[in-house]
């Protein structure tokens, strides 16, 4: 049996804090292995990384769900007995729910509330000073997604549910106060969901055919049962948070096409090169840090004893950014997608595996359709100008993000924007 490298500290909580998205990568390159064991919160875990790996932790019958996901994450970003903690016949269920409502046509539909917004926005952009971008994308993703999900949210209340959505994302990986700001606006969030369920279930608050709303306020599991209203809460979450968090690959996309001016001219009307753009941007930039399983049934691999129960870590980063899969993992090339099909466990930023029985994120092709619009928005309806700024990423911090959320100026509309405003209004 091989020896498995192990972190020299007795817990390294805090230097994965320290860390953020390298902290399995830097650790992996300093002991020569995709796989090292160390301590989290005090208990034994599995650190790994590539594509032998992404295929080995998305292996059901290896690993489960249940109890993996630190209870910090829990109560900030996932929520309680949704789906990303379930195994067997019950996630599969509950994973059915969720992919029924990602039809081609509902995206579809998504996306053109997504285009539409923002091209009422850009009207009040230009010409309205700096505008933080990550900021305008957060409210503007917020009203939409809620809009296509079937729950209400009068205009004044879309600054509010922004603010609680980005504090469940930004609060797993930090401790104090906004942490603690996280678990309080989830708390809030779910008790509010939970009423608008109970409301639609009643006939008070109807939800639209086939909405996100309805799906879960209707959805019954494998006995007949409706979801709690507390789990379907959770579930209506883990719609509307996702889409919310798409900011921030909008935000590294706009980034990219600063850093990159050759593939503003590319993208534009060019479905093709905006898909490449966009994936690389998926790979490239960071995103979800790594996810959480446990050990099924013990069990040995490449020589390593895997005991039952114990946790493992996947690097989601580190293996998009991992020299044998990714040639020159740390540029940016768009074009490294023109000739390689997408392969489930080396392009992991979602997740890795199948999207119907695994756990790959259910929102993923919303991710990548809501991507390409916001490229073609930023390089066919308006033109800006991007100021002296500290643009440079923290890769200590999860989720990472440009210092000021990536400030625009000079905005003003394209005469394409004109024309596409006329051609709507027949």
């Amino acid at each position: 049996m091989a020896t498995m490298p192990a972190d020299r500290s007795p817990d390294s909580t805090l230097a994965l804090l320290r860390a953020g998205y390298r902290f399995i990568g830097e650790r992996c390159d300093r002991y020569g292995s995709d796989i090292f064991r160390t301590r989290i919160l005090l208990a034994p875990t599995v650190c790994l990384r590539g594509r032998p790996a992404a295929e080995l932790f998305y292996d059901n019958e290896r690993f489960q769900r249940a109890t993996a996901m630190p209870l910090r994450v829990q109560r900030t970003l996932t929520g309680r007995d949704g789906v990303q903690g379930l195994d067997g016949p019950e996630h599969a269920d509950r994973k059915a729910m969720l992919m029924s409502i990602m039809t081609p046509t509902a995206i579809r539909r998504l996306g053109q509330l997504f285009d539409d917004e923002w091209q009422t926005r850009l009207t009040g952009w230009e010409g309205a000073g700096p505008v933080r971008l990550y900021d305008e994308l957060g409210r503007l993703l917020t009203q939409v997604v809620f809009a296509w999900a079937g729950v209400p949210l009068p205009t004044s209340q879309v600054e509010r549910r922004a603010v609680e959505l980005h504090a469940m994302i930004e609060a797993p990986a930090v401790v104090g106060p906004r942490h603690w700001r996280g678990r309080l606006a989830r708390y809030r969030a779910e008790r509010w969901l939970a009423d608008l369920v109970e409301r639609t279930r009643v006939g008070t608050a109807p939800a639209p055919a086939g909405s996100a709303l309805a799906v879960i306020a209707e959805h019954r599991d494998g006995r007949g049962d409706l979801l709690p209203r507390r789990v379907a809460a959770v579930e209506l979450l883990n719609v509307l948070r996702p889409v919310v968090a798409i900011d921030q690959y909008v935000a590294f996309a706009a980034l990219a096409l600063h850093d990159h001016p050759a593939w503003r001219d590319r993208v534009r009307d060019d479905d093709q090169a905006t898909e490449h753009f966009v994936q690389e941007v998926r790979r490239y930039y960071p995103f979800f840090p790594m996810a959480a399983a446990r050990v099924r049934r013990s069990f040995d691999w490449q020589g390593h004893h895997f005991p039952r129960g114990r946790r493992v870590l996947l690097d989601l980063y580190g293996t998009n950014h991992h020299p044998s899969l990714w040639p020159q993992p740390e540029l940016f090339r768009p074009e490294r997608f023109a000739d390689r099909e997408i392969d489930p466990f080396a392009l992991i930023p979602q997740g890795g595996g199948e999207h119907w029985a695994g756990h790959r994120c259910a929102g993923e092709w919303i991710t990548i359709d809501l991507m390409k619009r916001a490229v073609t928005n930023l390089t066919s309806s308006m033109r800006y100008d991007v100021p002296v700024q500290d643009l440079a990423l923290d890769l200590h911090r999860m989720p990472a993000l440009p210092p000021l959320g990536l400030t625009l100026t000079n905005i003003r509309r394209t005469a394409q924007f004109d024309d596409d405003r006329a051609r709507s209004t027949r």
